[in-house]
């Protein structure tokens, strides 16, 4: 007779397939989330950020290029730590984009708004 397989989140004896690790599916889902937990929610966070982020450029900019002041991203939640990539320009500027939407600083925490046709 074969050794019992034993399920690795709660010990209990696992029955059918030969394959099968986890006696149930809310075995295999708890042991997942637990061993996955704190990497997945993490970028669960930042991921909402982003998106939050982006949310609020889409709404201020929705011709493509606008200027706006730093009091109207930071009232609607903008976090200026997050963004998706950098661009630089061969003249120096430097964009931060939430994916295809961008900003650029100015003077006087002014921002030029932008939104990229084909992001890439």
């Amino acid at each position: 007779m074969a050794d019992a397989r034993l399920c690795p989140e709660c010990g209990d004896p696992i029955t059918g397939r030969i394959d099968k690790k986890f006696c149930s599916d809310q075995c295999r889902n708890s042991y997942n989330n637990k061993s996955k937990g704190y990497s997945t929610s993490y970028v669960r966070k930042v991921n909402g950020i982003l998106r939050k982020n982006r949310q609020i450029l889409e709404a201020l900019n929705p011709n493509g290029k606008t200027k706006v002041h730093q009091n109207q991203l930071l009232k609607k939640g903008f976090d200026f730590n997050f963004h998706t990539h950098i661009y630089t320009t061969k003249s120096g500027n430097i964009y931060h984009f939430c994916y295809e939407h961008g900003y650029l600083a100015l003077e006087d925490k002014y921002y030029a708004l932008v939104t990229r046709d084909n992001p890439e």
